[in-house]
């Protein structure tokens, strides 16, 4: 194992190390929190990736296509299809609003005042799902070191924080870049053939698994329809998604470097569902699903291979989790703090707006840290914050991008009837019920058009001004009449 210690221990080293370059380059609130608004899109594409695909669609992903086969890479392929109807659609208008949070394109578009109420919902999703990835640390190196789940959240944990601290969105930026080669190299042209190969390739794959595991909708309609459901509209709105968006030197930057990180996802979810059918093969009896992927990566792969694997694990757990730490940072200072410092006392900014958010992000990562060492059911966590997510500010968001009359008021009805609704109905029917998301999105969305209907539409210097933003300074865009769709 010394072999793959020396990579696994180089790879950390590498991320603490271009967390220090990063802190070079942050001199600025745009550069801190946004890269710049400068990353061209071969980084771009590259950091995207790395960030939508995690500890869940790496682990989780073969974890499914365990138990399922083939049909187990829907959870992956609707993060992928969510990811590139953001990017055709509407990332670049997000990306011509110039803003840093997405409540901030609520105050925006609405005029005000929905800032504050959708900031806490958006915080609370940033903040359980970086606590998602943060446990995945345990299984990572349990099979590596054979640490106490504590120490291995600790350790992993740390160094995220450490490195995002130290130079923000730059500096994620950058181990995002190393960390999609190393998942690209380690997942897809390692791992994934090896475990073909060693099943007995396709044929006898076939030979010995129910020809279920070859459906590509066995999984089930249902559950296909509630991945769409939470996974692609919650790639639409999530304030660690639309965070990269706000990084796109330009509007087609955005739109055209997101369709190939989006692609690339769609390739990423088919190989974790083979590599999780092969595992089936080789250990038909394991205790879970989950155990997939290290029980492979540990039993069947060479000496420095099996570490280079890890680190794509570990990459993978930790360009989720960085993004989401910036994230909750971001909207914790800038859409809560910010904010009620601001009502109390009647304005005013830090100065130094990089340590400010820089000090954010090291008490959201020690509350993150702390979080996921108490935390026991990651998956409960992680569907209250996305139903949390889709039925409280879907529609607000993108009623706001689709629909001109929609208003303030009928924004913060959707936000807190679809809250409010999903906290309810997961209290009656469970937490990992299909139901709650279903209903608290059609309460959101009725509370929306009633009330939007029934109040007075959107002041026109406000549209104006919003319509100007989404132009991004272009007078031909500026001067159209405003479609229904925008």
């Amino acid at each position: 194992m010394a072999v793959d210690y020396t990579v696994i221990v180089v790879y950390l080293a590498g991320m603490l190390a271009m967390g220090w370059w990063g802190m070079r380059r942050a001199r600025s609130k745009s550069d801190f929190l946004v890269a710049g608004r400068r990353l061209g899109p071969a980084m771009y594409s590259g950091t995207m990736a790395a960030i939508v695909l995690g500890g869940a669609s790496t682990i989780g992903g073969v974890g499914l296509g365990y138990q399922y086969g083939l049909s187990g890479a829907w959870m992956v392929f609707t993060i992928g299809l969510g990811l590139l109807a953001l990017s055709v659609f509407f990332s670049a208008r997000i990306a011509r609003l110039k803003v840093y949070t997405v409540s901030e394109m609520l105050d925006l578009r609405y005029g005000g005042r929905a800032g504050v109420i959708s900031g806490v919902v958006m915080w609370a999703y940033t903040l359980m799902l970086a606590v998602t990835s943060t446990i995945a640390y345990a299984t990572i190196f349990d099979v590596l070191l054979d640490l106490n789940r504590t120490v291995a959240i600790i350790l992993g944990g740390s160094i995220v924080v450490a490195y995002s601290t130290l130079g923000g969105m730059w500096s994620i930026t950058l181990t995002d870049m190393v960390q999609f080669v190393v998942k690209t190299v380690g997942v897809l042209l390692l791992l994934l053939p090896i475990a073909v190969v060693k099943a007995g390739g396709f044929s006898e794959m076939k030979a010995k698994l129910p020809t279920s595991y070859f459906d590509p909708l066995g999984i089930g309609g249902e559950t296909i329809f509630t991945y769409v459901l939470i996974y692609t509209f919650g790639m639409l709105i999530g304030q660690d998604i639309w965070q990269r968006v706000f990084t796109a030197r330009s509007d087609r930057t955005a739109k055209w470097g997101g369709t190939v990180a989006g692609t690339y996802c769609l390739a990423y979810a088919l190989a974790g569902a083979v590599i999780g059918t092969a595992a089936k093969v080789l250990y038909p009896k394991l205790g879970s699903p989950d155990d997939a992927f290290a029980t492979i990566v540990k039993d069947e792969l060479p000496v420095g291979v099996r570490g280079l694997v890890l680190a794509a694990a570990l990459a993978a757990v930790m360009s989720t989790s960085s993004g989401a730490l910036i994230a909750c940072a971001t909207v914790a200072n800038n859409d809560i703090w910010s904010r009620l410092r601001g009502a109390v006392r009647g304005g005013g900014e830090d100065h130094d707006e990089v340590t400010g958010n820089r000090a954010f992000i090291l008490v959201m990562g020690v509350a993150v840290i702390g979080t996921a060492i108490a935390l026991n059911n990651v998956v409960e966590a992680l569907t209250v914050a996305y139903n949390l997510l889709v039925g409280g500010l879907l529609v607000p968001i993108l009623g706001g991008l689709l629909w001109k009359r929609g208003t303030v008021q009928g924004a913060l009805a959707s936000v807190i009837v679809g809250g409010l609704a999903v906290i309810g109905l997961m209290a009656g029917y469970g937490i990992l019920a299909n139901e709650p998301v279903y209903y608290g999105l059609l309460a959101s969305l009725a509370a929306y058009l009633v009330v939007s209907l029934a109040t007075r539409p959107t002041d026109e210097t406000v549209l104006a001004v919003w319509r100007e933003r989404l132009a991004g300074g272009n007078p031909e865009l500026v001067s159209e009449p405003v479609p229904a769709h925008q």
